[in-house]
């Protein structure tokens, strides 16, 4: 022993300690500004630049503006009446209607919003998980045509007993988008062709098959018609209504779930999700480490196409099952990458986002119903929210977000490091 004295460093005023305050700190710093809180503000963004368009839109609004400086409270009033009834209506037409007689008829709109939800949750399953490979999908459009097609000619066509029909129509359907998809997978894999480029040709050539099809007689075109429309389904192919006939909503909801569970469960549980991650994080990376990058791709694309194609049989076997037509897919390809976007390629974000949106469709009619609102207003709303979505940086700034991993102090952590040594 020298004898010395060794003395602690007085603490330097303002310095924070690496504590558990800190570490929370940290963590509620990544939370507010992580891709789930983004994914929340951009709705709530949108949201509030729609009730500006609606104010704008309605008439009394417009009438009160003229004598604002006069009478201003003219003008606040018809502001919060416009948009207090739009949003109102919208929720009683999305969710639950005060108004209704009795309770069966109050959750009906919820109902129609799992309906209208149930297409766009399978096919935004398929688009987030070309998302996680690093492959853009927008080929839901065909997909969805060549997996209803085969969906609905074994159901009207083949004659099967009730409950295996439907299993025979909904794998045939699987099938068909798994194919139409691969052939996107399998052109990229072998010749490097760009996926976008090839989803989009395919749609044309998918939407010109099915309605050659639709017109020719003894294929897709119900027999003694001159339309181009199928005949209806069978009823031993049909889902099957989940709560009476009373509601629209059907059996299809419940393979939704389960497609949900199982994108989860492959990407998050799998070897073969693993190697789908590694991919769409680093494909040089993935490939030093061994993974066959091109059978990533093929696969990825085939399963992507048949959840995609989900949504095709949910429309052919739940939703039109009295025949279909060209425009069965109802623009729902295109949608599904909006649903993708906002639920982050993640399983249960895109089952929420997709509910999100089904609130959007069956809210916005009740609300061009019940207020004369243009339901072009529920388009913006949902053109805005890609748009918050894709420019995470802007939400930040708005709501004055931090940056996940980054702290509010830096200055200070860095006097902490000094007095530490």
């Amino acid at each position: 022993m020298s004898g010395r004295t060794v003395t602690t460093p007085a603490p330097v005023p303002g310095a924070v300690k690496k504590d558990g305050s800190e570490r929370w700190s940290q963590a509620l710093r990544d939370i507010t500004g992580g891709s789930a809180m983004i994914s929340v503000l951009a709705v709530l963004l949108a949201l509030v630049v729609g009730a500006v368009l609606i104010a704008f839109t309605t008439d009394r609004v417009q009438e009160t503006a003229g004598y604002f400086f006069s009478r201003p409270t003219d003008l606040i009033g018809a502001v919060w009446e416009a948009v207090a009834g739009a949003y109102s209506a919208l929720f009683q037409g999305s969710v639950y209607n005060f108004r209704a007689p009795s309770f069966f008829n109050a959750i009906r709109p919820l109902t129609e919003t799992l309906t209208f939800a149930t297409p766009l949750i399978a096919a935004g399953l398929g688009v987030g998980l070309a998302f996680r490979v690093g492959m853009f999908n927008i080929g839901g459009r065909g997909q969805m045509l060549i997996a209803a097609g085969a969906a609905g000619w074994v159901a009207f066509a083949v004659e099967l007993p009730a409950g295996i029909h439907l299993i025979v129509a909904i794998l045939a359907g699987l099938l068909g988008g798994a194919i139409w998809g691969g052939i996107v997978g399998l052109l990229k894999a072998r010749t490097g062709a760009h996926e976008v480029i090839v989803t989009i040709m395919l749609n044309f050539v998918a939407l010109y098959l099915i309605q050659f099809l639709l017109r020719t007689p003894g294929a897709l075109q119900a027999p003694g018609s001159n339309n181009p429309k199928t005949p209806a389904m069978a009823a031993t192919a049909v889902f099957p209504d989940l709560f009476g006939p009373r509601y629209n909503l059907h059996a299809g909801f419940l393979t939704v779930i389960a497609a949900t569970i199982f994108v989860w469960w492959l990407l998050s549980r799998s070897n073969l999700g693993f190697q789908f991650r590694a991919v769409g994080q680093n494909p040089s990376a993935a490939r030093v480490a061994g993974i066959n990058v091109k059978n990533v791709y093929l696969y990825a694309m085939a399963i992507s196409g048949a959840l995609v194609g989900l949504a095709g049989i949910n429309q052919v076997l739940g939703t039109v099952t009295t025949g279909f037509g060209a425009g069965i897919d109802a623009g729902i390809g295109f949608d599904a990458i909006t649903v993708a976007l906002l639920g982050r390629s993640r399983p249960w974000g895109i089952f929420a986002a997709g509910i999100l949106f089904g609130a959007f469709k069956a809210g916005g009619f009740a609300m061009q119903a019940a207020e004369g609102v243009p339901i072009d207003i529920v388009v913006v709303v949902q053109a805005l929210i890609v748009l918050f979505i894709a420019a995470p940086p802007l939400v930040r700034a708005i709501f004055h977000l931090p940056t996940p991993g980054t702290t509010r102090k830096p200055r200070i952590r860095k006097i902490n490091e000094v007095v530490a040594k």
